[in-house]
């Protein structure tokens, strides 16, 4: 006869942490494997319905994903060459805004000097010599950056070859999956099969349709201030956005600085402040909430917590894919009575208050008594 030990709390506990930390090193050592496949699916996701197109075309499953893949590698060349172009007239100019940068801190140095009442030559000194470590910590930091980029460009190397791999043995794969669970449970399977599809399409072409309105709304604003670089500064700021939370504040930071480096008046990056606040604004309270949010129901708390968790397993395309993983957690969990309580955690949707009716009934019998009585 089959006995089923029921362990402790602790016990169960115990377990959860350790699988969750056995989980999350595994994920996080193979990173290089991983990060690359999953791109790769959720591109090939976006692209399927494009494919589906071109095979409606009569030409055949080869051609229209060679044609899709082609179609998808020049848009994001084109969008990647004039980022490039861009950055090009920033490094032209860039010797200029190294010494607009020292004469500042030069007139810093001899404010706070004199403020704090502290030998100017001290000051120097200090902050030569921070720069030394500076510069040694950074030769460090270029060598370890050099071998990452070596590593994210084999990575893009091999996504199109995923891709194309993913979106020809899509049947194969689909099938797999569900012939993986019970006769009982394909139908289940089937429709969620379908509505991640449905869910990574919607998403990802709102964060598209965002990204657009967002960096035309950012390049706007930097025009009419007048500050330096807008183009690259708006598109920077409107990518970094994609980042949930804490992207719009790192894509602020950088035509802050810029424009108070560059800019006669320090209330220029003040405006620039005000200007993207208001678009922070815009962006929250209509275009999320009509484009995007729509599509993916996670409240914030898990929002921030994902993103700074995935970005500390997979670095920056972590924080990228953070959300959209998420979001297809939560659709498997709404669809597995196992999990529903946790579905139920990720989403944004408030229980209604219980009332004292519920809280007693909700009781044990003798502790119902106890309170009636």
């Amino acid at each position: 006869m089959d006995r089923y030990v029921k362990l402790p709390f602790y016990a169960k506990a115990s377990l959860l942490i350790l699988g969750i930390f056995t989980f999350g090193s595994m994920m996080y050592v193979a990173r290089q494997i991983l990060v690359p496949i999953i791109v790769a699916v959720i591109v090939a996701i976006l692209l399927h319905p494009v494919k589906n197109f071109f095979m409606r075309l009569k030409l055949g499953r080869v051609a229209s994903i060679i044609i899709t893949i082609t179609i998808a590698f020049l848009l994001v060349a084109g969008l990647g060459l004039f980022i490039v172009l861009q950055f090009s007239r920033f490094t032209e100019t860039f010797p200029a805004l190294v010494g607009k940068i020292d004469s500042f801190m030069t007139e810093t140095i001899y404010w706070i000097s004199g403020f704090f009442d502290i030998s100017t030559s001290r000051m120097s000194n200090w902050i030569e010599s921070t720069k030394a470590d500076i510069v040694a910590k950074s030769a460090q930091a270029i060598g370890q950056t050099l071998v990452t980029i070596g590593g994210l460009f084999v990575a893009l190397l091999l996504i199109p070859v995923y891709i194309f791999m993913i979106l020809y043995y899509e049947p194969i794969i689909i099938e797999f999956i569900r012939r993986s669970f019970h006769d009982g449970h394909r139908h289940k399977v089937s429709k969620i099969i379908s509505e991640v599809k449905t869910l990574i399409q919607s998403y990802l072409s709102g964060l598209f349709v965002e990204m657009i309105i967002v960096a035309a709304l950012d390049i706007a604003a930097l025009l009419i201030l007048g500050v330096e670089y807008a183009i690259l500064l708006g598109i920077l700021a409107a990518l970094l956005n994609l980042i949930p939370y804490l992207g719009g504040i790192i894509g602020v930071a950088l035509p802050m600085m810029i424009a108070f480096v560059t800019e006669n008046s320090p209330w220029v990056a003040v405006w620039v402040l005000v200007a993207f606040y208001i678009i922070q604004l815009i962006d929250n309270n209509y275009i999320v909430p009509k484009i995007v949010a729509s599509k993916v129901k996670i409240n914030a708390l898990v929002s921030v917590i994902v993103v700074i968790g995935f970005g500390a397993l997979w670095g920056i395309p972590g924080m990228f894919m953070s959300i959209p993983l998420t979001a297809i957690i939560k659709l498997i969990a709404d669809h597995v009575d196992s999990l529903k309580p946790f579905g139920f955690l990720l989403g944004d949707t408030m229980p209604e208050p219980a009332g004292e009716n519920d809280i007693i009934e909700a009781l044990p019998p003798h502790r119902n008594k106890s309170i009636t009585g």
